[in-house]
């Protein structure tokens, strides 16, 4: 008899996601290449929540391109203070020029 499953659903620490995109402010602009990072109960909320908080800075459009769940703290700017917003609830979002 099995005490505990084994699967890739247990994970001890905040469930921190980073998703990697491109957000649009204008139908004519080239887009911004953003990281926004968040903390989520799944992918799927994640995904819904840094839409809204795309929206809600203005963005009309995003691709988003790459979703996954930070398992280390980073230790270089931005990253490190977004990472501590998410771990707060708050939705950060960087942008790169």
């Amino acid at each position: 008899m099995i005490g505990t499953p084994d699967n890739d659903n247990n994970f001890d620490g905040p469930m921190i996601f980073i998703i990697i995109g491109k957000g649009y402010e204008s139908d004519t602009s080239e887009g911004v290449d953003l990281h926004v990072m968040l903390k989520a109960a799944d992918d799927d909320s994640a995904v819904r929540e840094a839409l809204n908080a795309l929206a809600e800075e203005g963005f009309i459009e995003a691709d988003l391109d790459q979703i996954g769940m930070l398992t280390e703290v980073p230790s270089e700017e931005p990253h490190a203070s977004a990472y501590q917003g998410a771990l707060d609830g708050e939705v950060s979002i960087i942008r790169f020029s």
